[in-house]
């Protein structure tokens, strides 16, 4: 790095493959208004201070979604690591396959499930599509 470039802020975020009973996975879409507006992701969000990574997606899930995931069970899969203009976004992904409540979108979101082996159909921002890969290779 030069003498004159500025680090990019780095944030740091959390994910879920939430994965039902089929074996299919969660999709949410932006809502307009939100950066990335339109773009398919996986369920997630900002980890709060003090907050480990697995409170806070089950904190994000519940205001996102109206569930209430269980934390022992979330299984660390594969992380992100991405150079946004402005930032530098690290995104760890866990896969969830037990909640408690109806997954429902409470942010005006769109929501989908989706195959594994589809989930390339749906666009999606850049620091999340490389996390299919792996997601295929756990679930098939």
């Amino acid at each position: 790095m030069s003498e004159t470039s500025s680090p990019l802020r780095l944030l740091l975020v959390v994910a879920a493959a939430l994965v039902d009973a089929d074996g299919r996975v969660l999709l949410a879409q932006r809502p307009p208004g939100k950066q990335l507006a339109g773009l398919w992701e996986f369920p997630g969000g900002k980890i709060d201070p003090g907050e480990r990574p697995e409170q806070a997606l089950a904190r994000e899930l519940g205001e996102e979604l109206g569930i209430d995931a269980c934390v022992s069970c979330m299984q660390p899969l594969a992380f992100a690591s991405h150079a946004y203009e402005d930032f530098h976004l690290l995104m760890p992904l866990f896969v969830c396959r037990r909640w408690d409540g109806l997954v429902s979108p409470r942010e005006g979101q769109a929501l989908r499930w989706a195959r594994p082996r589809d989930l390339r159909k749906f666009p999606m921002p850049p620091a999340d599509a490389p996390l299919i890969d792996p997601l295929i290779a756990l679930l098939g």
